[in-house]
């Protein structure tokens, strides 16, 4: 039987995360996966960010993971939402070529030294027994061949018992072309692990010949684009290819509505909880019955091919139905589809039975991640396979886990949010989920984890020393406005020019720099010492920018790192992971139920779980003392 310290089961973007972390921190690594040829594969939208998502991607690049890297550089059309909004809002999105995107993750799996691949299907987890509580000591693969591993990883995505459905026409499959695994859940189930059934869709494809893009309104990305990565070995994109608004409308509509009595979502064939925030059309037109038109958004699947994903048109629709409708959508009048929408059915199992680490509380050494927790979308999936990755290598080391707060990383809140609430529909990260995400703002998320990745291991010497000498720069240039006056002849006409009043004053540049109509970079254009100084020490126009939102946000932040550091003194109460909650009569008792079942291991986590009132926490601050 071949040994290995890390195994990953599954090969999308959870699966290449963990893998490539696991392997590069010093652990023999084995990725089992069916396809060699999808890793990574954008098996919906092919785009990476988004509002929030983004957000997680510049995290994930800050650590170390790979998923940056790639995005950068098989980038089409980069855009930073939100630009109309404050900096805490701004969130980076990248079209991607699909096909390279895989390719490249791939490629760079391939030359990853401790990393090794096998192409076959897991259908069966190893346990060893003999211990107080099971532990997971290896695999079967279909092909009957075993492996042995101190830890495992799953991230199994959509696949396992994966059902999809068009019309009333269903079939078993991961993802279309590709087949379902089976007896994982069975291994699993046997062990004690809730399983739970959730579904997601996809729109049809169309062929790029038979649209007319003269009839559609091109959505271009940004004049300067930029890009994920903080690393200088990627560069924004040159040539960016257009998406394109598309609307539907009330024939539109009317047209999906007769295909509902053999919607598998409305007859009862499906019985998995579906995505709330990214719902299928026919969804759509039950919650928003009044509405006569909705805006979708047709991009491009690459560079070197003619198909386009049709984004909003999710559907499990019949497929004669989706065509007609299609047909009825201006500029789509001749469309030629490549394949029809469909839903898919699928096991995950609900994420309470987790530790923060993402380890299993059930089963030692067994690690799961994406998908299979109930989350939704690459970027989710990706965060949660570096920190397992991380944490399965860890785990063969002896070392205690990394667990990122909720005032670190969005990769925080996401992860909290999973084991300590649960999920009840397909989870997906949104900005009002962080509280502090003032905090939390993608430009700054090298200042708050590449210290972190370096001390891994993940993130290079070289990469680091970069990243002090922008620290530096930027700090030095913060203090600098603190300390540099300006007069009121410097300024005046620059004022003037702005449509704001004359200033009264002289200040200091921060001063002027904190208001919402200036910007930094327009008083280096106005201020000549100013603008000397960052031309003697290189400073970059990404360091005005962030320096620019430091200084802007500066009373915002110091108040969220003052409510954080409170709420951290919860964190630093510590439960006994043994402790029988049932035996407290002065707990509510949902309190009771859901504590016993979730087994926080700090006062703050408890704090979060629904159901647990703050009487409910008074009662464990007396009894853990304070």
């Amino acid at each position: 039987m071949m040994k290995y310290d890390v195994i990953v089961v599954g090969a999308g973007h959870a699966g290449c995360e963990a893998a490539s972390a696991a392997a590069r921190l010093g652990s023999r690594t084995l990725l089992v996966t069916m396809d060699m040829t999808k890793m990574a594969s954008m098996s919906c939208n092919p785009a990476i960010g988004g509002v929030a998502k983004g957000q997680i991607v510049r995290e994930i690049d800050a650590l170390g993971g790979k998923t940056g890297e790639i995005t950068d550089r098989t980038t089409i059309q980069f855009r930073m939402l939100n630009r109309s909004k404050g900096a805490a809002m701004w969130s980076p999105r990248a079209q991607c070529d699909k096909a390279r995107f895989s390719a490249e993750w791939r490629r760079t799996l391939e030359n990853t030294q401790g990393l090794y691949i096998w192409q076959d299907t897991a259908v069966e987890l190893l346990y060893d027994t003999s211990g107080e509580r099971p532990r997971v000591r290896g695999l079967k693969t279909q092909m009957g061949v075993e492996f042995e591993a101190q830890t495992i990883i799953l991230t199994a995505g959509t696949f396992l018992s994966g059902l999809m459905h068009c019309g009333r026409q269903s079939a078993s499959g991961g993802r279309a072309g590709d087949a379902a695994a089976i007896g994982i859940t069975e291994s699993l189930r046997e062990m004690g692990v809730e399983v739970g059934r959730m579904k997601t869709g996809t729109p049809a494809r169309l062929d790029a010949r038979t649209i007319n893009f003269e009839a559609l309104e091109p959505q271009w990305g940004d004049e300067r684009p930029s890009k994920f990565s903080f690393s200088d070995e990627t560069q924004p994109v040159e040539y960016q290819m257009p998406c394109f608004l598309v609307y539907t409308s009330k024939e539109v509509h009317d047209t999906l509505r007769k295909g509902f009595d053999d919607s598998p979502l409305f007859n009862g064939t499906i019985r998995g909880i579906g995505p709330r925030y990214c719902p299928s059309i026919e969804d759509k037109l039950r919650t928003f019955a009044d509405k006569e038109q909705h805006q979708l958004f047709l991009e491009p699947e690459g560079e070197g091919t003619n198909e386009y994903y049709l984004n909003g048109f999710s559907s499990s629709l019949p497929y004669d139905v989706q065509l007609e409708a299609l047909h009825k959508i201006v500029g789509l009048e001749d469309v030629h589809i490549y394949r029809p929408g469909y839903a898919i059915e699928y096991d995950y199992f609900p994420p309470t039975q987790l530790w923060h680490s993402l380890e299993s509380k059930l089963i030692d050494n067994l690690y799961f991640a994406g998908q299979v927790n109930g989350t939704t979308g690459y970027e989710e999936a990706a965060a949660q396979g570096l920190m397992a990755g991380i944490n399965a290598h860890r785990r063969t080391r002896g070392e205690e886990p990394i667990v990122l707060h909720r005032d670190d990383a969005y990769i925080g809140v996401l992860i909290d949010d999973l084991v300590t609430k649960g999920v009840d529909e397909p989870y997906r990260m949104f900005t009002s989920r962080a509280e502090y995400r003032i905090l939390l703002r993608q430009d700054n998320a090298d200042q708050r984890l590449t210290p972190l990745g370096h001390q891994l291991g993940l993130i290079s010497k070289r990469r680091y020393e970069n990243f002090v000498e922008k620290k530096s720069l930027l700090e030095s240039l913060i203090a600098y406005t603190r300390s540099q006056s300006v007069k009121i002849s410097e300024i005046q006409d620059y004022l003037i020019s702005l449509g704001l009043p004359p200033a009264s004053q002289g200040r200091k540049v921060f001063d002027f720099a904190l208001r919402n109509e200036i910007t930094l970079a327009g008083l280096v254009g106005v201020l000549p010492k100013l603008r000397r100084f960052v031309e003697e020490n290189d400073i970059t126009d990404e360091i005005i920018e962030l320096a620019d939102i430091e200084i802007k946000y500066s009373g915002y932040i110091e108040r969220e790192r003052s409510v954080a550091e409170k709420l951290h003194r919860l964190e630093g109460i510590a439960i006994p992971a043994d402790f029988d909650y049932m035996s407290m009569q002065s707990l509510t008792i949902e309190a009771r139920q859901k504590l016993q079942r979730i087994r926080p291991t700090t006062i703050g986590q408890a704090s979060r779980i629904p159901g647990v009132s703050p009487a409910d926490i008074n009662v464990l601050l007396i009894r853990f003392g304070r």
